[in-house]
């Protein structure tokens, strides 16, 4: 084995943009365990007066998520949200087409919105305009934000709660180009329909942020066009255009799998350019940003999914898209992260899809049990713990390599992070070379008077790792693997693993 030499310069003057706290988001659909004996489960020892699992709770204050993307996901093309709000034991149950389940309505806006403020998160609200549009879409928002002597906000205080929601964040739609969503639209359709309900929510509340539709990922047939065109139509009204991606290792090539942050990054790269050409073509002068609102690793549940969807429809709460996450999943989640650092100019939101059991870093037993960390919650944790502030420029010389589907992948994948008011920088740091350890040097040379605080690694001999409620055998651990002499930290990066390198005054 031999050691890849890497080489960084970063500096304090040369910021691609600074961080928008919002890229540290996560999401929670009404779907499988996520709610349902996830984060609400009455019977629990923990449960707090309301049925909300306490040590759930404290376990994503941990991630400090700023904001949580909300019902859906695919489940909210038939979302009626009147269903969801009033006396509890008078809420419907309904057939959820989506994932041909039961909902019974326990847990619903106003509940969910409560949650999510006590745990320090801002909820993004989805609104259906999949089986519905922009008449229910008003409503909705009339009820969460209008302060009062109104229908739908004399309901909201009628339920019992006074004061308006103030929900800032709202997607217009979701996935509406693909041919899995109900109610799916074509480009001129959907384009059309979101501007109307866009123009019509501004008039509601002309301080929310409103986003687009995007494609469902880099793959669909429609993309980039969806975006050309749709956006033509929504450009005057919306702040944010989604993206959606969703990475797997089926075919079991572990190097191929882990350059697939590189597609990510063409994948933005495409978007930016396809607004800005909107933008052009509008005469415009603002720039669409990006909100990245669902990403993850998730293909180990497929089977699972498909045989409870097709097999057994129409429970309540079924154990769906419960993957369970490899140490190799925790680099990529790790490397996504980075990507998304990278391009912090224009991507602004970016919600890690799920956030408890659901494709999620927190998973809990079932018939409640414990709470326990998947691997991927590490690498998020340590992002959201140490990412803010503006991200740098990075200047990186790498040794790189060919895979089964990719060319010139960079050995070493790293973005740094400068923090003004605790006065930090952190670089984080991928090895995606299966074989070779790495040797980094950072030229910091405009960070005088700083030295190395921690060196943080993820890392296991076995790619395929996972942990679970009775062993947690990938977890992260502070190393001496770096040094700081005249100006540059040099730092050792072992094959395959993830590194956090803080440094401070």
């Amino acid at each position: 084995m031999g050691l890849n030499k890497v080489k960084m310069v970063i500096d304090r003057d040369y910021r691609i943009g600074e961080i928008d706290k919002r890229i540290y988001g996560s999401f929670i659909e009404h779907l499988g365990r996520a709610v349902y004996d996830g984060i609400y489960c009455p019977g629990h020892p923990t449960a707090d007066e309301n049925g909300f699992r306490q040590d759930v709770k404290d376990m994503v204050r941990q991630l400090n998520v700023p904001v949580i993307r909300y019902p859906g996901g695919n489940f909210v093309s038939n979302f009626y949200w009147e269903d969801s709000v009033g006396p509890v034991e008078e809420r419907p149950k309904r057939l959820e087409l989506a994932w041909r389940s039961l909902e019974e309505n326990r847990v619903g806006l106003n509940e969910f919105i409560s949650w999510a403020r006590e745990i320090g998160s801002d909820v993004m609200m989805a609104v259906n305009l999949g089986t519905r549009g922009m008449d229910a879409a008003c409503n909705l928002l009339e009820y969460c934000n209008h302060p009062g002597n109104t229908k739908y906000s004399d309901l909201r205080i009628k339920h019992g709660y006074k004061e308006p929601h103030k929900i800032k964040i709202w997607c217009l739609g979701n996935e509406m180009d693909g041919p899995w969503q109900i109610g799916h639209k074509t480009m001129e359709e959907y384009g059309r329909l979101a501007e109307e309900t866009a123009k019509a929510m501004k008039l509601i509340d002309p301080e929310i942020q409103l986003v687009s539709c995007g494609s469902s990922s880099k793959t669909m047939p429609t993309f980039p066009k969806w975006e050309a065109v749709t956006l033509e139509h929504t450009y005057d009204y919306v702040d944010f255009v989604s993206m959606h991606q969703y990475y797997g290792n089926q075919a079991g090539d572990s190097q191929d799998f882990l350059a697939c942050s590189d597609d990510m990054d063409q994948f933005i790269r495409t978007v930016i350019a396809t607004c800005d050409y909107v933008k052009a073509k509008k005469r415009g002068r603002k720039n669409i940003h990006i909100s990245f609102d669902e990403w993850n690793v998730w293909y180990h549940s497929k089977e699972a999914e498909k045989n409870i969807t097709e097999s057994k429809p129409w429970q309540p709460a079924p154990p769906l898209l419960e993957d369970i996450y490899t140490f190799e999943d925790a680099l990529l989640v790790g490397l996504m992260l980075i990507t998304l650092m990278k391009h912090a100019d224009r991507v602004k939101m970016a919600c890690l899809a799920q956030l408890v059991n659901v494709i999620a870093p927190i998973m809990t037993d079932a018939a409640g049990g414990k709470v326990w960390r998947q691997t991927i919650f590490y690498p998020f944790m340590h992002a959201s713990q140490y990412g803010r502030g503006f991200a740098l420029l990075p200047v990186i010389h790498s040794p790189k390599f060919d895979t089964s589907k990719h060319e010139d992948v960079t050995a070493v994948e790293a973005v740094s992070v400068y923090n003004e008011e605790r006065d930090e920088v952190t670089i984080f740091a991928v090895n995606r070379s299966l074989t070779e350890d790495a040797q980094m040097a950072v030229d910091v040379r405009s960070f005088e008077g700083y030295r190395v605080l921690e060196h943080i690694v993820l890392e296991s001999n076995d790619l395929k790792a996972v942990n679970s409620s009775l062993e947690q055998k990938v977890a992260p651990k502070s190393t001496s693997q770096s040094v700081m002499d005249g100006g540059v930290v040099t730092s050792l990066l072992h094959k395959a693993s993830w590194n956090v390198i803080r440094l401070g005054k």
